[in-house]
């Protein structure tokens, strides 16, 4: 294997979308998105040839360049969907890769005042400005999407949402179950809030100035803020933490407005949406710091309560952390390639 990305057999276009969603958003992010688009050969083989389209989103702390990133001895993801397209097995898809960094490190892709109307820009922007450029097939069964963490938890609430645009989805730890993979997070970072004499504020600033180096508790803080953002936020745009940073302390009224956003807590209340969907994949890594193995097994059990049909279902635990799930994406990719109707 080399160490550099060698010519994709298909193509990958590099797109900036203008979003009316995010225009005026309150962190004064830029309304104007890098969209990474890639083409399998196929697309230019038949001039005529309308696609299916597999939308990815990240987890938080992602953005779209991050995609190409190598490790060592392994390729990166756009490798991996060029490997995957271009071998002649898997039934050809376009591949929309989305972008919704935030000054926070990410949307969670949900409307809020804290960071932005990033399901609208999702759904109504990005979808949009995909199936007006390329050849697409423009119905729900032949769009899905798929994400790990923050972006599986996106994966799993925008069939949801928005059944009228999405029938499948594929969840790789994605966030849920939330008092497994937040609760234990609270504490961490009111202990790092102490420095700051209990003010986010005070952190933020200081946070600012790192350059991306992390001091202990940062992790912590920061996913307590920007999911405060887009969960928990005044309307004002200011995020309200949902626990005392002095003493740890949850505060009910602002940690409901977090549960409502928990997929587990969820299915019910959209339970003929996700009777629409017609695939769901589902994975974690059975030692998930944020216990998320226990999320998606969460997730999996409501989806049997409210009668989903097993043949609809690929639930996977497998060895590994949170990180350790990136094989587990062009399985997921080649699955929904072959449910997508076309």
């Amino acid at each position: 294997m080399t160490s550099w990305m060698p010519p994709l057999r298909g193509r990958l276009e590099e797109h900036f979308v203008t979003s009316p969603a995010l225009v005026g958003n309150h962190l004064g992010d830029a309304h104007v998105r890098p969209l990474w688009v890639y083409l399998p050969p196929a697309y230019d083989d038949t001039a005529d040839q309308q696609l299916p389209v597999i939308y990815v989103i990240q987890g938080y702390t992602g953005q779209v360049q991050m995609w190409a990133n190598r490790t060592p001895w392994r390729k990166s993801y756009i490798e991996d969907v060029d490997d995957l397209f271009s071998g002649g097995t898997t039934p050809p898809c376009i591949v929309a890769f989305v972008d919704a960094w935030t000054l926070y490190g990410g949307s969670q892709y949900v409307d809020s005042p804290g960071t932005g109307r990033y399901h609208t820009y999702m759904c109504e922007d990005i979808v949009g400005y995909v199936d007006s450029t390329f050849r697409t097939l423009d119905s729900p069964a032949s769009r899905a999407i798929t994400g790990k963490s923050s972006g599986g938890f996106g994966a799993m609430i925008t069939p949801m949402l928005r059944p009228d645009l999405f029938s499948h989805l594929a969840t790789h730890a994605g966030d849920a179950l939330y008092e497994g993979c937040y609760l234990s997070e609270f504490p961490q970072a009111a202990r790092a809030l102490r420095a700051y004499d209990y003010d986010v504020w005070a952190w933020w600033e200081k946070f600012q100035t790192r350059n991306g180096m992390w001091a202990p508790g940062d992790p912590a803080v920061i996913t307590a803020l920007g999911c405060s953002a887009a969960f928990s936020a005044a309307d004002d745009g200011t995020p309200l933490l949902p626990f005392n940073p002095r003493t740890g302390e949850l505060i009910p009224e602002l940690w409901q407005r977090w549960l409502d956003w928990d997929p587990v807590r969820m299915v019910d209340r959209y339970s003929d949406a996700l009777h629409s969907v017609s695939s769901f994949w589902i994975d974690s890594g059975t030692s998930d710091e944020y216990y998320l193995d226990l999320g998606a097994s969460a997730f999996r059990a409501g989806l049997e309560r409210i009668g989903i049909a097993d043949d609809r279902i690929e639930f996977a635990l497998v060895e590994g952390k949170h990180g350790d799930m990136n094989p587990r994406y062009p399985l997921a990719l080649a699955w929904l390639a072959g449910r997508l109707s076309r």
